[in-house]
């Protein structure tokens, strides 16, 4: 039997976003157009011994934007969220919504992680009477999903999806699934993450994870390349407003694009390795849930993260799911790895891509792997008008997201 949802998706009526490119949407779209890297030097003292010293900040300090009262309260990942949030929200119009029909869907792969081992570091220092008051609200990994929902007095249900790096569009599958199923009119969704400290360089570095070209950081991350040998661990968010497309429609929103479908899978296979079987599903699962044909996908914003074996792994299921024709681009060439908003960033770029026509190039793919087969969009951006975009979100533990859009 059809699912009924097929063909019922939300619009995307609001875009928000700080990242190591720019604090806000348009300062990241222009950069990414443009190619240029949010990648740098870490200089502070901390670094100096780390086998990793390249990473991608946030080119706005959320601190400096919220100011001193609000962000003292906050984890820095709970700060990115309100800032992508506000701009999001201001984006849609601000809708007239029922707070009980409108809900809160913020994804992350580590959550407050630095307020816990800041504060850890003071109670180990200083004893217990110096750990500050804030400590659990800004460290528990809902609280940038509490933190919005409170801002936006959404009432419907504040949600967080904890997937490692498929955390963000998790999250924004979760608020098409909230909306087909009635429980919200309008969601806002997406990813934050902010967790570049010494313990989480230390720990991605044994595992041989991260790139070490601390010599050329904006060289560093060169997914689908021949010579790439890993990511640039970043930070920032990313969020999007999601309608129901009659309540859109009835207020005259401007519709950016519409979340046409989505589908998540788990491998059940290995804790960091990728399963193609799983990716393979979960694009699937979002073409049907879409009602697309995979010949409708003109666009594949890939989660290609710069791993040698993870790239492959993406190219394979890509070729498999959906054929080699696509316009594929990685923006984590650019941005490096966000992780936890990592596929909630995808799907602003995937939106934008289909509303401008124009996908940006994939930067450092000099010499692409023979390997992939893959139309990977290099050197400069491709104009264009394509129907539909896919985003895939992979993430250790063996979780799988796909998205699919639908041009406005």
């Amino acid at each position: 039997m059809q699912d009924r949802t097929v063909g019922i998706g939300a619009s995307v009526t609001g875009l928000g976003a700080t990242t190591p490119l720019g604090g806000d949407v348009p300062g990241t779209w222009n950069a990414m157009v443009a190619g240029r890297s949010g990648i740098g030097p870490i200089e502070e003292d901390w670094a100096g011994d780390l086998p990793v010293r390249i990473a991608g900040r946030m080119a706005s300090d959320p601190a400096e934007v919220l100011g001193r009262v609000t962000a003292r309260r906050l984890d820095r990942c709970q700060q990115a969220a309100l800032v992508a949030a506000r701009e999001a929200w201001a984006d849609a119009g601000a809708p007239g919504v029922a707070p009980e029909r409108l809900a809160v869907v913020v994804g992350t792969g580590t959550g407050g992680l630095l307020t816990t081992l800041g504060q850890d570091d003071l109670l180990e220092a200083s004893g217990a009477r110096r750990v500050s008051p804030y400590t659990v609200p800004m460290m528990m990994p809902n609280g940038p999903a509490a933190v919005v929902s409170m801002e936006l007095g959404a009432r419907a249900g504040a949600h967080t999806p904890v997937s490692a790096c498929a955390s963000g569009a998790e999250a924004i599958a979760m608020g098409l699934d909230l909306i087909r199923l009635g429980r919200a009119d309008v969601v806002v969704a997406g990813g934050a993450e902010a967790c570049l400290h010494p313990l989480t360089f230390a720990g991605f570095a044994q595992a041989r994870a991260l790139s070490t070209r601390n010599d050329a950081p904006a060289a560093a991350s060169r997914p689908f390349d021949a010579a790439r040998d890993g990511f640039v661990l970043a930070e920032g968010a990313a969020l999007v407003v999601l309608e129901r497309a009659d309540f859109a429609a009835a207020r005259g929103a401007r519709v950016h694009a519409t979340l046409a479908g989505a589908g998540m899978t788990s491998d059940a296979h290995h804790i960091t390795a990728a399963d193609t079987a799983g990716q393979v599903r979960a694009i699937r699962l979002a073409l049907a849930a879409a009602g697309l044909d995979p010949l409708d996908i003109g666009h594949v914003n890939a989660h290609a993260t710069s791993t040698p074996l993870g790239d492959l792994a993406e190219a394979e299921s890509i070729a498999e799911a959906v054929g080699t024709h696509p316009a594929v681009t990685a923006v984590k060439s650019m941005t490096g790895h966000l992780c936890g908003a990592a596929g909630a960033l995808g799907a602003i770029a995937t939106v934008l891509a289909l509303r401008d026509g124009v996908v940006p190039a994939t930067r450092n793919l000099d010499d692409q792997d023979g390997r992939i087969k893959l139309d990977v969009v290099t050197g400069r951006p491709r104009q264009g008008r394509w129907a539909a975009g896919l985003v895939n979100a992979f993430g250790f533990g063996g979780h799988n997201a796909c998205l699919a859009f639908t041009a406005p």
